[in-house]
C-alpha cells in the first residue's frame, strides 16, 4: 500500500498508539510541505512518544514556516510535561538556528532538574551560533554531569569565541578521555596558536583515539 497524506491523516487519528507512531514515521516519506501540516497534528498527541517523534522531525520540516515552528517548539520546550519532548524541542530549535529562543533555553536550563533537557539545551546553543550563549556555556563547563560538560566543550568550539580557549585548556588533562576527544575537535574549530599548543599536548595523549584526533586536527593548522 502506497503512503498517502490521507492514509497518514487517518492513522494519526487512530485510537491505536502503534498506528499513530507509524503515521509519524511515514510522514518522512511525504512531500515536506504536506509533512509539515500533518506533523502539527502529531505534536498535540496525548502520548509523549508520539509528541517526541513529531517534534524531532521539525529539525527538517520546520523550515517550511520558521515563525510557526518557533512558536510550536517554544511551547513544547516550556510546557510539555515530558522531559524527552522538551529535549527534542531544544534539539530542533538549535537545528533550525532559531536564536530568538535563547532566553527561553536559558530559563529552562536554569530551572529544570532533568539532565537530558539541560544536555540538549547546551548542545543546541552551539548550533545557534549566538555569542550571547558564551556565559551559559561557561557555566555548563562546571556541571557535575560529564555529558553536559562535554556538550559545553563542543558548543564552545561551534561558537567560535576565542575567549573559550583558556577555559578549555583546563580540560586537557581531564580523566574522561571522551571529553578530551571532544576537546580536540573543539580546538580545531576555534583555531589559533593557543589552540594549536593544547592540541600538540593532546597529540601525545595515552588514549589512542584522543591522540589520533588531535594529530588529525593539527593537520588543519
Amino acid at each position: 500500500m502506497s503512503i498517502t497524506p490521507q492514509l497518514v491523516q487517518d492513522l494519526l487519528s487512530s485510537d491505536d498508539l502503534g498506528e499513530r507512531l507509524r503515521a509519524v514515521n511515514q510522514i518522512r516519506q511525504l512531500e515536506a510541505k504536506v509533512g509539515f501540516e500533518l506533523i502539527q497534528v502529531a505534536i498535540n498527541d496525548p502520548n509523549s512518544r508520539v509528541r517526541y517523534s513529531a517534534i524531532s522531525q521539525l529539525d527538517t520540516l520546520g523550515g517550511q514556516d520558521l515563525e510557526l515552528s518557533f512558536n510550536i517548539l517554544r511551547d513544547r520546550l516550556l510546557n510539555d510535561p515530558e522531559p524527552d519532548v522538551q529535549a527534542a524541542a531544544a534539539d530542533s530549535l538549535g537545528a533550525l538556528k532559531l536564536s530568538a529562543a535563547f532566553d527561553d533555553l536559558r530559563h529552562v536550563y536554569e530551572n529544570t532538574t532533568e539532565w537530558i533537557v539541560q544536555f540538549s539545551i547546551i548542545a543546541a546553543l552551539g548550533e545557534l551560533g549566538d555569542n550571547c550563549a558564551f556565559e551559559l556555556l561557561k557555566e555548563a563547563l562546571a556541571s557535575d554531569n560529564e555529558l553536559i560538560k562535554t556538550a559545553a566543550i563542543s558548543s564552545l568550539g561551534d561558537l567560535g569565541n576565542m575567549q573559550a580557549i583558556p577555559l578549555l585548556a583546563n580540560y586537557a588533562r581531564d580523566p574522561d578521555w571522551q571529553l578530551r576527544f571532544r576537546l580536540a575537535q573543539a580546538l580545531e574549530r576555534l583555531g589559533g596558536t593557543e589552540a594549536k599548543s593544547i592540541l600538540e599536548n593532546l597529540a601525545q595523549d595515552e588514549v589512542e583515539a584522543v591522540s589520533s584526533e588531535a594529530q588529525r586536527s593539527l593537520q588543519k593548522f
